[in-house]
């Protein structure tokens, strides 16, 4: 709990859960959040230090004794207190959930490694089945893919913006048949479905047929990520979280650097029965993913206690890990206690989701904050090809730019959640962004090839916020149905971003494409200013809490937290991140 009270800004203050349905949580005043009984633990909990500066960065830190209490200060070490976070009689994990349980450092070590094994990596390799089917058009497209189909850079367009509309039309929808279900059993099912229509591109005829399968692609696909979100939320921390996010987002562009890879030979199986490379390329990466979903069925778990299953008899983690699991997330963020992992968000609760304007900022941000680098990536291998590159040095020439934006991406979300920034971060980015975009609009046209694939590979080396941003809108949401709706929405955003996108660079301006170039340095300016408004809106929405808050007796406060309606991120007591 004081991790998460640093992270939002909130000082001297301790949740207090509201249990009802909507899932909200509230805070109160207390002097003792971090007492303990000495019968149960002798030692010091563990209190973090403020990471509020650069300077951070370069601060090391000593490691913590092995057989050091691991166990994180909260409202639960209070007895007074403990009573309003009692997770709801219907929460999976109640009976492995103990205020009193204490652990070492050894221990949380032990099940962490545990869970990045078993959750982390299996969501890094998922993200790879779903980024090799999505994205495997772009190979396809330096094997004459286009021309084969008497397709244009228009109708490759609309094939785009049909796959971008379907994908961002099935998010929220997936989003809550996964909360239903289960993401355990929702996820390899959307992935063992796409994979099916993944391979059946083999047997493409034409444009309508390709833009069909783009559609049903997409609409299978879409969700995914969300999905994937939320069941990463059950078994990582607030903390925890963004990083093992941008391990996820790393499988993204990892894929990008393997998939040319595997083009460089798949798509040499041309006249291959007479078929032509790129079919053979989406039938065997097809069979790939495949198998990939179908491997998931028997990787995920429902929750951190549910892990048992008849092909996994003695499940993932013993009942002293168990304990150590269910308790070091609810004392991190005792709203996870409030909703069952299979209980689903009804209209109500889904429009009170809807209509929290606070994350709309965020948002926003969603839509545009890619743009400046989205023609560029999408259409890299079409480019190259322009430039006068042959098939398979395309697709090698692709790769330095994923390898680039991969590590620093890594770095970026690592400094963001170091420094506790996320705004001034993002500003970092379109700061990246901008000579270049500047330099590819203005570069004369007798520049070499080699200096404008030079110029395209830095501004693709990018360090993306996406990461940083999931998370920040996560903890920004305060409930678990803000938080399910959110994800969905947040990444609807950036499907429409993508939407966007695909349409600036046009037939008319190729192959330099400066037009368009023009209009991305305008968006990326945009960004800037878009950035230093979640700022500015996120700080005036904590002064102006923090006014209301402080100007209450502390009897007003009690009765404030007594009677309050207000829910989530909504209440008086709440405090942004930015």
């Amino acid at each position: 709990m004081a991790d998460l009270e640093k992270d939002l800004g909130i000082s001297n203050a301790v949740q207090k859960q509201n249990t009802a349905s909507d899932g909200s949580f509230r805070t109160t005043d207390s002097k003792n959040t971090a007492k303990k009984d000495p019968a149960v633990v002798a030692a010091p909990l563990r209190i973090e230090e403020p990471r509020p500066t650069l300077a951070s960065l370069w601060k090391r830190r000593q490691k913590p004794d092995p057989n050091a209490i691991a166990t994180q200060p909260s409202v639960y070490d209070d007895p007074e207190q403990a009573k309003y976070f009692q997770p709801l009689p219907t929460y999976e994990n109640l009976h492995r959930f103990d205020p009193n349980e204490g652990w070492t450092w050894a221990e949380e070590h032990n099940v962490l490694k545990k869970i990045e094994w078993r959750v982390a990596a299996w969501a890094t390799i998922a993200f790879f089945a779903l980024d090799l089917d999505r994205s495997n058009i772009s190979q396809a497209n330096t094997d004459n893919f286009l021309d084969d189909l008497g397709l244009t850079t228009n109708d490759y367009n609309l094939g785009n913006t049909v796959s971008k509309t379907a994908f961002l039309l099935a998010e929220l929808p997936s989003q809550l048949i996964s909360k239903k279900i289960g993401p355990d059993r929702w996820i390899p099912t959307q992935m063992i479905l796409w994979s099916i229509v993944a391979a059946s591109q083999f047997w493409l005829k034409g444009r309508k047929s390709f833009l069909a399968t783009r559609a049903l692609l997409a609409l299978l696909q879409g969700g995914f990520i969300p999905d994937v979100i939320l069941y990463m939320s059950y078994f990582y921390k607030s903390t925890e979280l963004p990083f093992r996010l941008a391990i996820f987002w790393m499988a993204n562009r990892l894929t990008d650097v393997i998939a040319p890879l595997l083009a460089y030979g798949l798509l040499r199986l041309r006249d291959y029965h007479g078929y032509e490379g790129w079919r053979w390329l989406f039938l065997i990466e097809g069979i790939l993913t495949l198998a990939i979903g179908i491997w998931s069925i028997f990787m995920m778990a429902p929750s951190p206690t549910q892990t048992k299953a008849w092909w996994r008899p003695k499940g993932w983690f013993s009942e002293r890990e168990e304990k150590i699991m269910v308790n070091r997330i609810l004392r991190d963020d005792p709203s996870k206690g409030d909703m069952h992992n299979r209980q689903a968000i009804t209209f109500g609760l889904l429009w009170k989701s809807l209509c929290d304007f606070d994350l709309w900022p965020i948002y926003a941000l969603g839509i545009t904050f890619g743009i400046p680098a989205g023609p560029s990536d999408q259409y890299l291998t079409l480019t190259l090809r322009q430039l006068g590159f042959d098939t398979f040095n395309s697709n090698l020439l692709s790769i330095p730019a994923q390898i680039g934006t991969t590590v620093n991406m890594l770095i970026f979300t690592y400094i963001s959640e170091k420094i506790n920034q996320r705004s001034l971060m993002g500003i970092f980015v379109q700061v990246w962004f901008l000579p270049c975009l500047v330099a590819m609009a203005v570069l004369p046209d007798s520049s070499s090839r080699w200096s404008r694939y030079a110029l395209v590979t830095v501004l693709l080396s990018y360090p993306s916020p996406h990461p940083m941003q999931v998370g920040w809108c996560s903890r920004n949401s305060n409930t678990v149905r803000t938080r399910t709706v959110s994800a969905a929405l947040y990444n609807m955003s950036v499907q429409l971003q993508a939407i966007i996108y695909s349409n600036i660079y046009q037939d008319d301006d190729k192959p330099l494409y400066r037009r368009g170039n023009k209009v991305l340095v305008g968006i990326c300016v945009l960004n800037m200013f878009i950035y230093a408004f979640n700022k500015v809106y996120y700080i005036w929405r904590n002064k102006q809490r923090d006014r209301k808050w402080n100007a209450l007796t502390a009897e007003e406060k009690v009765e404030y937290l007594d009677t309050t309606t207000a829910e989530g991120s909504k209440r008086l007591d709440f405090r942004f991140a930015h």
